[in-house]
């Protein structure tokens, strides 16, 4: 990021800073479309800020009332006692703009309006609407929640604007959620109030026409009282303020819990190219989104579970997990758990087998997760002994214990449960430390109130939930250290005159043919061999002499993104008779098979024959932009889908990790008396690519790269084929 845009990037996150805390910490409230009617949202909302003692002023608002609740009816703001400062906006669509005009005239500094038909509604009313709805939000600098919403809670101001009948806690707390559904808010609260966790903030954001969820995400980045933010996220506004918010978080050392919509291919739209097919909207939000600290989990159990981890216990250092159970049935529940969700409970080291032996009384220990019986029970103090010399093997990170949290009093083992709480306290546990139910619970007043005097370990309940919690801790952690360690940014591509050509021509999403796109690429610093565009069979001859044989001829056509489908290409040609069959063969072929495709061409390169075959892409996710792709290449590449993906700007250190994400990257370095491939050759390109993504990210659609051969060690890599898909200047 240059100078110019990080100061740019501080300026727009102050500044939504301020419109934030202005709205959630407003010195009155004016309900705007009070009505006593008697179920209306209005009543709701104002008996909700009485009933949790909002400490200003309510001031009804509607010309058509007088009073409303026993209380006087103001027909505008000019009429009120006191300047006005946040309007809730209930009413009807076509008046909402007119409404937030006229608040923002006498001073208000913010709204949240609940009114829907903007945007998620049908027709062209809707659509202009939320156009009028957005250009009023700019002019006049209003902090606007919604529309669309259920309202918002603030514990430290007592404000309460959601319609929700039911009791809140408003004592405020270490959790603050933002959702663009105000009925999944409302029940991740009321999952960590049942088990004692308090929620200071719950935020409903509705189509997020003013502040977007990366502004709440920017204002919590610098709350004090907040350590974990759970989001519930349908669609993305303001992507690039959403990576920012979420890195500032991380580096405030706030965890972004994500539930993201929106992960099956069959609703996301058609793409050109092979890696906009693979790259689903989950795989783009976990590269892209992950790298800038976003944790995606997939169920609100899990989200629930996830931050408790955080709440309750320090990041871990190693990815290896270490259990202590007293049952046989989770042990191998944890077992079948830790393969279906890719953690490790790696072998423990022979010292610690031999303590473990030892203390526990048997010949041999039987594997980790360790079933310590009862004898672990025996007494006191071999239970937290186990736990010591579990904690001290080097290939442990976290360790897992078996139990719940008491319910009731009296319960004998819960001394434990204090005892283990006080050695993470006193910094005699160094490594997390968290417990682990069998089957899923409610919590109790007692357990509750428990909750409370147990700070330093997490209770995290099931063992799939578990399991699946710390593959997401763990990769959390691992994303974190790779932050702090980050190589400094390359060099920005410099534009040449066929890249500033390519972008000068877009007027609509566009695909550049082959050698355009193998140009760009070229200039990009992404190697591929010297090649000749012919127009004649006798241009193909002279261009396959000077490259020399063998040659390898394909159509060249911004309408055809896969040639091999159509005969669009012929390979090893070794002789002159051979050039001149395959450029009739190819141009007969496209011409019966898409009549309708413009030929610029027969492209004339020279046949790499070898090498190992990868496929690297690049595709614009509509939530998180360009995203990055590494997998086995070849026709199959959409079929075996051995990929993984990246954020654009990756360094060599999260080349290396995407490679090892794939089954074919193994083969680089030799596989069953095959000569090791020239990694580096890879490596570079992939950082390339990336660099080329970030630097372009609003100008690419898509790019495919299939295959980039990779010779052997110290011979390099090339684009054979290539296609480079280039989004028009007004597309979103």
């Amino acid at each position: 990021m240059s100078e110019a845009n990080a100061g740019e990037g501080g300026a727009r996150a102050k500044a939504a800073r301020q419109k934030v805390a202005a709205l959630l910490a407003p010195r009155n409230v004016v309900i705007a479309g009070a009505s006593d009617r008697g179920h209306s949202w209005s009543r709701s909302v104002f008996r909700n800020l009485k009933k949790y003692e909002f400490p200003g002023a309510v001031y009804p608002l509607n010309p058509a009332r007088a009073e409303v609740w026993g209380e006087v009816c103001y027909p505008d703001f000019a009429a009120l006692p006191q300047t006005p400062d946040h309007v809730v906006v209930l009413v009807p669509a076509r008046d909402v703009v007119s409404i937030l005009e006229q608040a923002a005239a006498a001073g208000a500094r913010s709204a949240t309006v609940f009114t829907a038909g903007f945007e998620e509604g049908e027709g062209e009313n809707s659509k202009a609407r939320a156009k009028a709805l957005r250009e009023i939000i700019s002019r006049t600098g209003l902090a606007v929640s919604g529309p669309n919403c259920l309202g918002n809670l603030a514990a430290k101001s007592r404000l309460m604007t959601m319609t929700d009948s039911r009791a809140h806690d408003m004592r405020p707390g270490p959790v603050a959620i933002v959702s663009q559904s105000g009925g999944v808010g409302t029940a991740i609260k009321r999952t960590f109030n049942d088990r004692g966790v308090g929620v200071g903030y719950l935020l409903t954001t509705g189509n997020q026409a003013g502040l977007t969820v990366a502004d709440y995400i920017e204002f919590f980045a610098c709350e004090p009282d907040v350590r974990v933010i759970v989001c519930y996220l349908e669609a993305l506004h303001a992507p690039r303020d959403f990576l920012a918010a979420c890195a500032a978080a991380r580096a405030a050392g706030k965890p972004v819990v994500v539930v993201k919509l929106g992960g099956s291919r069959e609703g996301r739209a058609a793409a050109l190219a092979h890696t906009g097919a693979l790259a689903g909207a989950f795989e783009a939000f976990d590269a892209v989104a992950g790298a800038a600290g976003a944790i995606r989990v997939r169920t609100l159990d899990d989200a629930i579970e996830t931050a408790e981890f955080f709440l309750h216990a320090s990041l871990p250092q190693g990815a290896g997990l270490g259990a202590i159970t007293f049952s046989g049935g989770l042990r191998g529940l944890l077992i079948d758990a830790a393969a279906a969700n890719g953690v490790d409970f790696p072998e423990l080291a022979p010292a610690t087998q031999a303590k473990l032996a030892k203390l526990l009384g048997v010949g041999t220990i039987v594997g980790n997760p360790l079933d310590a019986g009862f004898a672990a029970l025996s007494s006191p103090e071999n239970y937290l002994e186990t736990i010591r010399v579990m904690q001290a093997d080097p290939g442990i990170g976290t360790i897992l214990l078996q139990e719940e949290i008491s319910r009731e009093s009296g319960i004998p083992k819960e001394a434990n449960l204090h005892a283990v709480n006080a050695m993470v306290a006193a910094g005699e546990l160094t490594k997390p430390v968290a417990f682990c139910s069998m089957i899923s619970y409610h919590f109790t007043p007692y357990s509750r109130a428990l909750r409370g005097r147990l700070p330093n370990t997490p209770f995290l309940q099931e063992p799939d939930k578990t399991l699946r919690a710390l593959r997401a801790v763990i990769d959390y952690a691992a994303a974190a250290r790779q932050a702090s360690r980050r190589a400094p940014h390359a060099q920005a591509i410099a534009p040449t005159p066929a890249i500033l050509a390519a972008l000068d021509a877009r007027t609509a999403t566009r695909a550049l043919n082959e050698a355009a796109s193998k140009t760009f690429l070229r200039d990009c610093g992404i190697p591929a061999p010297a090649e000749i565009v012919a127009a004649t069979p006798e241009a193909a001859l002279r261009a396959a002499a000077e490259i020399g044989f063998p040659v390898a001829l394909k159509i060249v056509s911004a309408d055809i993104f896969h040639k091999s489908d159509v005969g669009g290409v012929k390979l090893d040609l070794r002789s002159p008779d051979d050039v001149r069959a395959a450029y009739g063969a190819i141009v007969e072929s496209v011409a019966r098979r898409m009549p309708a495709a413009k030929i610029e061409g027969v492209l004339v390169a020279p046949f790499i024959g070898g090498g190992l075959e990868f496929a690297l892409g690049v595709k614009n996710d509509p939530d998180v932009g360009c995203v990055v792709m590494v997998g086995a290449g070849g026709v199959l590449l959409e079929l075996v889908e051995d990929v993984a993906f990246g954020p654009p700007g990756l360094d060599a250190r999260a080349a290396n990790d995407m490679i090892a994400r794939t089954r074919v990257g193994r083969l680089l370095d030799g596989y069953r008396g095959s000569p090791p491939a020239d990694r580096q050759a890879l490596v570079a390109a992939l950082v390339a690519l990336g660099r080329l993504a970030a630097q372009f990210n609003d100008e690419i659609e898509a790019i495919d790269i299939n295959p980039f051969v990779v010779l052997e060690r110290g011979k390099g890599g090339f684009a054979l084929d290539g296609l480079v898909v280039l989004r028009g200047p007004r597309d979103p």
